[in-house]
């Protein structure tokens, strides 16, 4: 039988277990990966850094790939991705890191790119393993994969000797492995069903919660009939905007403050109550709030507030669990009740004060009204990247999304930087589909020649850059200081200049009117292009009742 080399071995490994494209920057010892793996049909994305590889790599996962890859080069390659790894393990993706290591009889004598990569990634990893062997190359990976998938998905490594990847052996020798079958989905205790719908019964102020565990479990349709067969509130937290339509009757987005300190229940339906939900606790909830929860992970159940009712399983088949109790018994909130009265009427308040806002043609241009022009503009199948503080938040509240999952941001983990390679990702897992990466001047800067990668491969991806002179926001005049501000960035700093530079097509927007003609042409365009759109400074989101971050000692 004819020799076989690792790095054939890898390619082919990978495309058994499903992976459609790899994201990555080569060099030694790793180039050869790449190189097989387009032998082997899967498409491979050359980019400019390793961390926004790695957020294409989880991106590609959660929007419907069966997993997603990254290759990174040995020692500062692999080190340089591990805050976007992390990304993943926070918001409970699964991805594949491959990366290049130093050769196995070279260990502790000072080989190129020399370090241990295994023990910073696997505080995050659901598995990290050095791979001894040439032969049994496939079955590494098919663990990996299998960790990545089942049970609570998450992020897995493989660390790659040089000797590994490019070493020969008899392919009859090769251990191959057959594809892992795709994650079943667990029920509920029949009995926890039965209990969490007579909790919900007796709320007089409930309240739905949907996280992003369920727009990962494809659960979308089942969540829309179960809050429109109930007619209870719902709460989208960012990347489950669009599970239901956002402009839904039900949706209490609005009202959000409102409903979160008044509901004498809730419903956590793949959300956990983390900082993102202030912990379940007041002052942003109601001292005692009932909570019943729906998620996969068993671990999650009752953290930082009692769970009364708990169903572990996954959200498209628990969901479908309680749509069958209802068939049996139906049930509806009355829609007449003084709660549904009530959440309707802060939420109409609190958008008229939006719309206020985004009527404003102030020059330099703010945040709502740049915000008014995309809303007008966008699609509603669009896939919307948003990323950097204000931007993001901001955006979370006037953008609608209609489909699920057509927003992708920071996350639990509040990551920055992540913006490109989420938007190259959802590019490349779509091809064609149009993207929109929103970004401050501030996020765009972590990995902005990625733009680069877009221009390269002609790929759909508009991006808008809210440039109000660094974080937070910084007027000229205080850059004339010897002292510069601590979060300044150039405000005269031309971003379209850049992507013009880079190849792409680029747009400076100094008022709404520019914005919107801007849009209307970037949007059309079949490859990619970047309005820099210099923002008012003093721009600010709308007065909170409570600051972004509630403390655990309030």
């Amino acid at each position: 039988m004819a020799e076989i080399d690792g790095q054939t071995i890898i390619a082919r490994a990978l495309k058994t277990q499903g992976v459609e494209c790899l994201f990555g920057v080569v060099g030694i010892p790793v180039t050869g990966i790449a190189a097989a793996a387009q032998r082997e049909g899967i498409k491979y994305v050359g980019m400019r850094h390793e961390m926004p590889a790695t957020y294409a790599a989880q991106a590609v996962s959660y929007l419907g790939g069966r997993i997603g890859a990254a290759l990174a080069v040995s020692g500062p390659g692999v080190l340089n991705a591990v805050g976007a790894f992390a990304n993943a393990w926070s918001n409970r993706w699964p991805m594949l890191l491959l990366g290049g290591s130093y050769e196995r009889t070279g260990h502790s004598m000072g080989f190129f790119q020399e370090a241990d990569q295994l023990t910073p990634l696997r505080p995050y990893a659901k598995y990290a393993e050095r791979v001894e062997s040439i032969e049994r190359i496939p079955l590494y990976i098919a663990e990996a994969v299998k960790k990545a998938l089942h049970g609570v998905p998450g992020p897995v490594y493989l660390d790659l000797p040089g000797d590994i990847i490019a070493g020969k052996v008899d392919e009859d020798a090769v251990q191959w492995a057959p594809r892992v079958p795709d994650a079943r989905r667990p029920q509920a205790d029949p009995m926890d069903v039965e209990a969490a719908l007579a909790a919900i019964k007796t709320a007089e102020q409930p309240l739905v919660i949907i996280g992003k565990g369920v727009a990962y479990a494809r659960a979308e349709q089942e969540a829309r009939a179960f809050v429109e067969r109930t007619g209870l509130p719902y709460l989208a937290m960012p990347m489950a905007k669009g599970v239901l339509p956002d402009d839904h009757d039900q949706s209490a987005a609005a009202a959000r403050s409102f409903v979160l300190q008044n509901a004498d229940l809730i419903f956590l339906v793949g959300a956990r109550l983390n900082w993102m939900l202030h912990f379940g606790l007041p002052p942003r909830f109601r001292p005692g709030v009932r909570v019943v929860q729906l998620d996969i992970n068993p671990e999650e159940v009752g953290v930082n507030v009692p769970t009364e009712v708990m169903m572990v399983g996954d959200a498209k088949a628990t969901l479908g669990q309680l749509l069958d109790s209802l068939d049996a018994e139906p049930w509806e909130f009355p829609s007449d009740s003084e709660w549904v009265g009530a959440v309707r009427a802060e939420a109409r308040t609190n958008l008229q004060a939006v719309e206020d806002m985004k009527q404003d043609e102030s020059v330099p241009i703010g945040y709502y009204r740049a915000l008014r022009s995309i809303e007008e503009a966008m699609p509603h199948d669009m896939i919307l990247v948003a990323e950097g503080a204000s931007t993001m938040d901001i955006s979370r509240t006037v953008l609608n999304n209609y489909l699920p999952r057509t927003r992708l941001d920071a996350g639990s983990f509040g990551s920055m930087g992540l913006g490109h390679g989420f938007a190259i990702g959802a590019a490349t897992q779509f091809p064609g589909k149009r993207i929109l990466c929103l970004q401050g001047d501030g996020a765009f800067g972590f990995a902005g020649t990625e733009c680069e990668v877009a221009v390269r491969y002609n790929l759909p991806i508009t991006w808008v850059v809210f440039n109000n002179g660094g974080i937070g926001g910084h007027r000229a005049e205080l850059f004339e200081r010897e002292e510069k501000p601590v979060g300044g960035m150039s405000p005269a700093a031309r971003y379209d200049i850049m992507m013009e530079g880079l190849g792409g097509k680029g747009f400076n927007a100094i008022d709404s009117a520019q914005l919107d003609a801007a849009l209307q042409e970037a949007l059309a365009m079949p490859g990619p292009s970047l309005i820099n759109v210099p923002l008012d400074p003093d721009a600010r989101r709308k007065p909170q009742a409570f600051g972004w971050l509630t403390s655990t000692r309030d």
